[in-house]
């Protein structure tokens, strides 16, 4: 820590760095030891018991979390024709097809999710280079290519999330906000961890759920109980 702020360093001191706290005392100690003046990100780091570089030990899905992130969502929809009144009349904060495109290649990128109707992707494709390492690309296996574009785009609105396991075998989920209520932070976690523990790959032997870390963008980590929470 020798590199770290005063405030960091005194938040730090709340937490015992070898210690295992139930969901209930992590959300307590997050609150404790948010140090912004920013309402900061509550996030959830957690190592599964899987090889990412095996195609069938790929951990990928989404949650709906029933609080939501606290975050405004700003969703773009490449949609044409009818489709494209129904993502307007659904919420969508942008919609188009060719014209959303340029916009994109001209470097707009004004928005946190994206959507596509499946006749759209071959113009969107055109710019999967400029979304895809953002995490922006549409994708069918998340839900965002797709025609049923009302449940996407209130879904996405109401605080649904995708994620990924990375390479490390760790998967990083924002799941609300330092200022909520701890109940709501525990429930959003809850759901999180229930929807990955109905994605464990059948191929994964041992420990699947092996750490889980909770802290705030600017706080220290927060270690879980893994055998409380399952």
């Amino acid at each position: 820590m020798a590199n770290r702020g005063k405030k960091y360093l005194e938040a730090a001191k709340k937490v015992e760095r070898e210690k295992t706290y139930s969901l209930t005392e992590a959300a307590e100690l997050l609150k404790e030891t948010g140090i912004a003046k920013f309402d900061e990100t509550a996030d959830i780091a957690i190592k599964l018991g899987v090889d990412p570089r095996k195609a069938d030990q790929m951990v990928r899905g989404t949650v709906l979390l029933p609080h939501g992130t606290g975050k405004e969502v700003k969703v773009l929809v490449f949609a044409k024709g009818e489709k494209e009144r129904e993502a307007r009349e659904a919420g969508a904060d942008y919609v188009g097809a060719d014209d959303m495109v340029e916009k994109v290649k001209g470097g707009w990128l004004d928005f946190d999710k994206a959507v596509a109707t499946p006749d759209m992707m071959g113009v969107v494709g055109k710019i999967a280079r400029v979304l895809g390492p953002r995490g922006l690309m549409p994708n069918p296996k998340v839900g965002t290519v797709t025609f049923d574009l009302k449940e996407t785009i209130g879904d996405l609105k109401k605080g649904k999330v995708e994620f990924k396991i990375e390479k490390g075998g760790i998967l990083h989920v924002p799941i609300g906000k330092v200022s909520f209520d701890k109940e709501k932070i525990c429930e959003n976690i809850q759901a999180l961890l229930d929807t990955v523990n109905k994605l464990k790959p059948l191929s994964s032997k041992g420990q699947y759920l092996k750490n889980i870390v909770l802290s705030s963008t600017m706080g220290p980590g927060i270690k879980i109980d893994v055998l409380a929470v399952k």
